[in-house]
């Protein structure tokens, strides 16, 4: 077996192999020997078919199936050895690769075009610069994160009369014409309704201040102005409520309002635990600037890491083998379009040339991420996701059984310790150029990104 490789430039080549019989003789012959003992062929023993009749039959795929195994495991026995970096896969070379005659060859040549990973010096100074934005926290921030909080931690709360935001359970009766309750009409107990919903406003209003036993004579069409939406509150069908044109009486049974949670220190201690030290709203309002800052500062983070690698791509664009890569993405994704292909190409080589630059910074850096650090950052996203459900002071072992849930999930791991790795890659770019800090609103920040 010959292998040998011609370089095509500085990012493609093109990599012949070259099987010879007496490289596959022997484990064919093996082989048509095994099949043989285990055949069964009409008009033959077991095992006694002439080897001729073998060879007619499944020689051709012997042949095929050897040399394509043979094939594959020293190409990339080839591509390790030699220390090879490829991008993308081998593909069969459109303008090498010669006809290949499986009845007659006894020798068979292959040749792959593959793309070559460039070389990449990854060179940065004090005369690079780059932009840092810090945004502002701004009351109306922490307003809007102490209502939430008020919000989410608040509760119904039973009340004496119905205002507009009251929730009221009830019992509806159909009234005849003259006002009277049908015999045979609808009835529904311990309907729920919130106020609020209830679109026309003089029947909303006739609500309003009403207490528990009193009665509220409306038509539910009217209220609502959807049949369906009548249906389902009245508990009835859909065809009942097409033909439906009657006014009920809606006993009050139980009215409820919703009551935010008071800033005290019950509440400081349900959100932070009982060990906090928060005892007074301006401390809560501190500390919420603390966090708010803290998680714009990922924002900030993150448009840093963009411009780092938008910068580096820019100076340094690593030169690729795009008709390659272009050719290697149709052929093995074919169920994307040509024209999704050509959309998405750009943004796949910026990806492509920033993860080369990045695999430098490590190499050179010694970048490591070690396994508690993966936990401690598993272990945040597992606080933010219960943040999310207003669950601020959920226990320790609580939080750490959730970020090995995610730890376990393959994807998920490796997915954090390629962002560690990243985030530590351009915190090396950070400390070489010159970082130029600029305080920005949310506005403006939002703006810069669009």
């Amino acid at each position: 077996m010959n292998i040998t490789r011609e370089n095509i430039g500085n990012v493609n080549a093109v990599i012949k192999i070259l099987i010879e019989k007496q490289d596959y003789d022997k484990t064919v012959e093996e082989k048509l020997k095994d099949y043989r003992q285990k055949s069964s062929i009409p008009g033959f023993r077991p095992g006694k078919a002439p080897m001729g009749l073998i060879r007619k039959r499944v020689g051709k795929a012997v042949l095929a199936e050897e040399i394509n195994k043979m094939l594959s495991q020293n190409l990339m026995r080839y591509l390790v050895d030699e220390k090879v970096q490829i991008l993308g896969e081998p593909l069969s070379s459109t303008e090498h690769q010669k006809e290949i005659n499986w009845d007659a060859d006894e020798n068979f040549e292959f040749a792959f075009d593959v793309g070559l990973a460039p070389k990449v010096e990854v060179a940065v100074d004090e005369n690079d610069k780059l932009n840092y934005y810090t945004i502002k926290v701004t009351d109306e921030m922490i307003n809007q994160q102490v209502e939430m909080i008020v919000s989410q931690m608040g509760q119904s709360v039973e009340a004496e009369e119905v205002v507009e935001e009251a929730l009221v359970r009830g019992d509806f009766e159909e009234l005849d014409d003259q006002g009277q309750v049908k015999d045979d009409g609808i009835r529904a107990e311990g309907v729920l309704l919130s106020v609020k919903m209830i679109k026309d406003e003089e029947i909303k209003n006739q609500f309003i201040g009403k207490k528990k036993e009193e009665t509220i004579v409306f038509d539910p069409v009217v209220a609502y102005g959807d049949r369906h939406e009548v249906s389902h509150l009245l508990k009835i069908s859909h065809e009942q409520a097409d033909n439906l044109n009657s006014s009920f009486n809606f006993v009050v049974k139980e009215i409820t309002r919703f009551e935010k949670a008071e800033l005290n220190e019950d509440l400081f201690k349900k959100i932070y635990g009982e060990d906090t030290e928060i005892k007074t709203e301006e401390e809560l309002r501190n500390k919420l600037n603390e966090e708010i800052a803290a998680n714009l500062k990922q924002a900030s983070d993150r448009r840093f890491a963009t411009d780092t690698r938008d910068m580096l791509v820019e100076k340094l664009k690593p030169e690729l083998p795009e008709a390659f890569l272009k050719r290697w993405l149709r052929e093995t994704n074919q169920d994307v379009t040509e024209e999704q292909i050509d959309k998405d190409f750009e943004g796949f080589m910026t990806d492509l040339r920033w993860q080369l630059i990045k695999e430098v910074v490590i190499k050179e850096n010694d970048l490591k991420v070690e396994d508690d650090e993966a936990f401690d950052l598993a272990k945040k996203l597992a606080q933010a996701q219960y943040n999310q459900y207003g669950i601020y002071n959920a226990p320790d072992e609580q939080i750490e059984s959730f970020a090995k849930i995610i730890l376990d999930k393959p994807e998920e791991k490796e997915r954090l310790y390629n962002k560690l790795l990243e985030d530590k890659s351009v915190e090396v770019i950070k400390s070489k150029v010159t970082l130029e800090n600029k305080e920005v609103t949310r506005e403006e920040f939002e703006e810069m990104a669009r």
